[in-house]
């Protein structure tokens, strides 16, 4: 006796699909599938658009006990732009760059520096701020026995605001990051290394690496090569121009030496006696006209 078929199924009701419902996805396939979203930065801490000026110093003025440092300074810096400022000592450089952010404050006129103004900053507004300004200073700042590795993470610790201990304590993906930065200014392979065996020049390079570590929308940097050979001094400013060109970043350099400033800077600014005497393209300009601006007669000290 035949086997009696199976009453076919019932259709589906309409507007409904005849296909089995999917299963939910769980939450580690949905994460592989789509990226997470990025997390959106504070609106004050979005970078300057490509050509407006990230650095504004109007009519700004600054003394120390009784003695005038700058005099009436009115300077603006765009995006991207690698900035000499030269001159003989005294004659305010250092002064200026600290203004710019926040170290020291003016007596006089406004300083705006990534949209912010410094002498009207709360104490953590202005700590953010300086966290998206890098410094490099003559000294180097780094500590001795540490790696190099070590040292260049330890330009996170303003945005971590925990102790570290060790190159292991810090996250993985910073840890990345900072071998990356040994990697762009030619030390990756010295990064286990011990900083007080370094050379000044290899120094200085590591203590770039730090600074953009801090991911900077801004670099000061404060006679950088000041106490380098000419070969390290070359390297170093290379580095901060290609940086500069590659990133986006604005360098504002204070230098001596007056063919290494024209050699590397797109522009020459030159103070003296506390006075802006000279703002041009470092194309237009001779080594001989600058050394002009040397002759100490009227410098100050500051």
């Amino acid at each position: 006796m035949p086997t009696p078929r199976p009453a076919p199924s019932a259709p589906p009701p309409p507007g409904r699909s005849s296909r089995p419902p999917t299963p939910p996805i769980s939450r580690s396939r949905a994460s592989a599938r789509s990226p997470r979203p990025r997390s959106a930065r504070p609106v004050a801490e979005e970078p300057a658009v490509i050509g407006t000026p990230v650095l504004r110093l109007s009519e700004v003025g600054k003394g120390f006990h009784g003695t005038t440092v700058l005099d009436g300074v009115s300077l603006d810096v765009p995006q991207g732009q690698f900035v000499a400022l030269v001159g003989p000592s005294g004659a305010g450089k250092s002064t200026l760059l600290r203004l710019v952010n926040g170290m020291h404050l003016p007596d006089s006129g406004t300083v705006r520096t990534l949209g912010e103004n410094p002498a009207a900053c709360s104490r953590s507004r202005l700590r953010a701020l300086r966290a998206r300004v890098g410094f490099v200073f003559q000294q180097f700042g780094l500590v001795g026995r540490l790696s190099a590795l070590e040292n260049v993470l330890m330009g996170s610790l303003a945005t971590l605001r925990l102790p570290r201990y060790g190159v292991m304590s810090y996250p993985r993906a910073l840890r990345i990051r900072a071998v990356e930065h040994l990697d762009r200014v030619g030390l990756a392979d010295r990064r286990f290394q011990r900083c007080d065996t370094l050379s000044g020049g290899q120094q200085q390079r590591v203590a770039v690496a730090r600074t953009l570590l801090q991911s900077p929308e801004l670099i000061l940097a404060d006679e950088p090569v000041a106490s380098l050979d000419p070969a390290a001094s070359t390297l170093v400013l290379d580095i901060l121009k290609r940086i500069s060109a590659e990133d986006g970043i604005s360098v504002v350099c204070s230098l001596h030496q007056v063919e290494l400033a024209l050699a590397t800077a797109d522009r020459i600014v030159a103070l003296r006696g506390g006075r802006l005497v000279l703002d041009e393209p470092a194309a237009g300009l001779t080594a001989e006209r600058l050394r002009e601006i040397y002759d100490t007669a009227g410098a100050r000290d500051g």
